[in-house]
């Protein structure tokens, strides 16, 4: 059986070769853009409470979700171009493009928003695929993207009515929102070229900031052959808001009988104090994939679960 893992961990050769010259580039990009490269805890006591995202419990603690809390609290002390590649935890995540520990690159910039963000994304993945001398890849074989500007942007409503069976406004309405997304809009995105999908509705904004009307979150995911690569937004920093968002999710989730977390009210006192931002995530995984032609995040990891 040992002889059976050694195998599979040297078929991996060459998309591990991809992946840490593809990590080594995005270091460079942000380290050339005066981004200030951060270590946050990997387990911490306060989560950013989302509905359907589930930590890993360590005795009172958790494993991180995602960094983006302690983050955010570095933009209130005043630092202004910061990322971090790191790892982060999701329990009960595994399919062929999940991992329960996967990696993560996040940035956040102080007095931005979110088209400033995507331009940082089309920036970073153009100089990337130019750092490990790919101008353009195939997915699928099948499939080709152009890793050349300008990339293609359209609105949720805008994807909705061109791939959608239904509005928007019913998606919402009858609790289907995530799975016409799922099922029938994204298979369609980015397949020539990257695409953002933004202008999210309200209902889901989570931590992003909505506009003064109150019906569109200023936020986008980034799709490349139909997987989605980033999410990121324009950032509340409306401590109450914010509350009332985590109240309602921890409502959501009380419903669903799942995993009840602390408020995270070091987070909340902090807000105040964070300018205006914008920030991201970004799978490292999934980037390595479509990079390296691969249909499976196994293929781009050194180590899955089934093999420890």
């Amino acid at each position: 059986m040992s002889e059976d893992y050694s195998w599979k961990l040297a078929a991996k050769s060459e998309s591990l070769f991809l992946r840490a010259k593809m990590v080594q580039a995005i270091r460079r990009f942000f380290v050339d853009q005066d981004f200030l490269e951060v270590e946050t805890p990997l387990l911490v006591f306060e989560q950013a409470v989302e509905v359907n995202v589930d930590a890993v419990a360590v005795g009172d603690r958790f494993l991180q979700t995602s960094p983006e809390l302690c983050m955010k609290r570095l933009l209130a002390a005043g630092y202004r171009k910061i990322f971090q590649i790191c790892k982060c935890f999701r329990q009960n995540e595994r399919g062929a493009r999940h991992l329960p520990e996967f990696t993560m690159l996040e940035w956040y910039r102080a007095n931005a928003d979110y088209k400033d963000i995507m331009t940082d994304c089309e920036d970073l993945i153009i100089s990337v695929a130019g750092g490990i001398g790919l101008k353009k890849t195939s997915f699928s074989k099948a499939r080709l993207l152009l890793m050349e500007k300008p990339w293609d942007r359209i609105t949720v409503e805008e994807a909705f009515q061109r791939y959608a069976k239904i509005e928007v406004s019913d998606a919402l309405g009858n609790g289907r929102f995530d799975e016409v997304l799922a099922c029938e809009i994204e298979p369609n995105l980015g397949i020539e070229r990257p695409v953002f999908l933004y202008d999210y509705p309200r209902e889901h904004a989570s931590l992003a900031h909505c506009r003064d009307d109150g019906d569109i979150a200023e936020r986008f995911e980034l799709y490349i052959a139909g997987i989605e690569i980033a999410n990121g937004f324009s950032e509340l920093t409306d401590p109450d808001e914010q509350r009332h968002r985590f109240e309602e999710a921890f409502r959501q989730r009380k419903e669903k009988g799942y995993t009840g977390y602390p408020m995270p009210e070091k987070f909340l006192e902090t807000l105040h104090q964070m300018p205006p931002s914008a920030g991201i995530a970004l799978g490292v995984d999934r980037l390595a994939m479509l990079f390296a032609d691969r249909q499976t995040i196994d293929d781009v990891v050194a180590f899955t679960p089934e093999l420890l």
